[in-house]
């Protein structure tokens, strides 16, 4: 029986990718292939195992902002406005080009949520040290995503093909 293939993003867009290490307060964009950008901004970044899913993990925010700019508007990247819940992330989107950092700005209390919460394959929920805590929305995944799963929530948040496993 033959493996099923893993179907490319259908909605981001890769460019140059990036070795560069990501930090706190890194701005992003992730370029849709209608030519349109969003914008995603780092709160934590390579992340011990006993504070993410995984040792190496970063924490982001994808906001619901939209442009045709690649140029963000820093006073919409804000906590309230999330096009989906935190992600914990590992490198890939950054390396394979489909996150392009494109700012700087050291984060400020505003910048975050007042509470993070993730929910664990058990059920359970976690804020973003890894501590358990009650259920608050938005409620995330405590698991590492990758640029496909980036894909598909982008997708499903804005209306858009879902990219899945070719049969």
């Amino acid at each position: 029986m033959a493996e099923p293939q893993r179907v490319p993003p259908v909605n981001l867009v890769a460019g140059p990718g990036s070795r560069k290490a990501v930090r706190p307060g890194d701005v992003f964009t992730l370029r849709l292939v209608d030519g349109r950008h969003l914008f995603g901004r780092v709160v934590a970044a390579d992340l011990p195992r006993e504070r993410a899913p995984m040792p190496g993990a970063n924490l982001v925010h994808l906001h619901a902002a939209v442009s045709d700019r690649p140029e963000p508007d820093l006073s919409a990247l804000r906590p309230d406005a999330l096009l989906v819940p935190p992600l914990f992330i590992n490198r890939l989107p950054w390396s394979k080009g489909y996150f392009r950092t494109v700012a700087h700005h050291d984060l400020r209390p505003a910048d975050l949520l007042d509470r993070y919460c993730f929910r664990d394959t058990t059920g359970r929920h976690l804020d973003r040290e890894g501590r358990p805590t009650t259920h608050a929305e938005p409620c995330g995944t405590w698991g590492l995503a990758g640029y496909l799963t980036v894909d598909r929530e982008v997708g499903r948040a804005l209306g858009l093909p879902v990219a899945g496993h070719a049969r």
